[in-house]
């Protein structure tokens, strides 16, 4: 009997097809609509200068302990929060979109949640550079920190791969999961440190400060504005380091598993 190969085997086997789907799902993805996929990035963009207005104009919230402009701060926080927003939606949506895939025999299916991920890099490559530029008008350039966006972008992946295969897996036999996950992602937003400042709102409250490091999107978040502002090496926070790659290891074997378990049925449910 032939041993099933490993889902990472078959991502690395499929590699080419899976740039393929993924560069035709991100352009019919606005097909259709005057300006393409244009729209990708203008939605983004217009979402951070509201988030601006309201909290910076409107509220005040910047904080004068800030190093930065609190528009750099957002930003620096709310474009990996995107990505793994669109990310992980598109991922865990990705096999009840391509059903039409899942029900052919021959086509491997382990696929399908890195296509939808991969589609939503393109994206988040593109405000990389929006950052970038951003920060480099306000007189703030890029230095050698900026090689950690390689390393924090790897561990985002990962992180959203392995939920996504979970997900993914479950959503198919659970349809109600794809709008629970659209509610904890707008709850997500807030509980994740973006448009407001932590270190200072919980200064006073050292436990709920340790508590909101358990996200491991907080991870993300904090090593961008680590590259961007405050210029920290990943390694100069070993212990939450290990339990951010400890996270994302049990999540990617569970994620990987569950989905292995269950796609004999996928075909039968979809």
């Amino acid at each position: 009997m032939k041993k099933e190969s490993s889902i990472p085997a078959e991502i690395i086997k499929s590699r080419k097809m899976i740039y393929k789907l993924a560069k035709n799902d991100f352009k019919t993805k606005y097909a259709g609509s005057y300006l393409g996929i244009i729209w990708a990035f203008i939605q983004p963009v217009i979402t951070v200068l509201v988030y601006w207005f309201v909290f910076e104009v409107g509220f005040r919230g910047g904080s004068d302990s800030l190093p930065v402009p609190f528009v750099l701060y957002l930003v620096a926080g709310i474009i990996p929060w995107f990505f793994f927003q669109d990310g992980l939606t598109g991922g865990t949506n990705s096999l009840l979109e391509y059903s039409y895939l899942v029900k052919k025999v021959v086509f491997n299916i382990s696929v399908l949640p890195v296509v939808k991920i991969l589609s939503a890099v393109f994206v988040h490559l593109f405000f990389i550079v929006f950052i970038t530029f951003l920060y480099c008008c306000y007189g703030h350039f890029p230095d050698v920190y900026y090689l950690q966006l390689l390393y924090y972008l790897a561990g985002l992946l990962l992180l959203i791969l392995g939920l996504s295969y979970l997900t993914s897996a479950v959503v198919v036999f659970f349809r109600d999961l794809s709008q629970m996950i659209s509610i904890a992602l707008q709850i997500g937003i807030w509980l994740t440190p973006i448009m407001w400042v932590a270190e200072d709102k919980l200064i006073h409250y050292p436990l709920l400060y340790k508590i909101l490091k358990l996200n491991p999107v907080y991870y993300i978040v904090m090593g961008y504005r680590d590259v961007f502002i405050y210029k920290h090496w990943f390694w100069e926070r070993p212990l939450w380091t290990a339990y951010f790659w400890c996270f994302v290891i049990g999540v990617l074997w569970l994620g990987t598993r569950v989905f292995k378990k269950l796609r004999v049925h996928f075909a039968d449910v979809i």
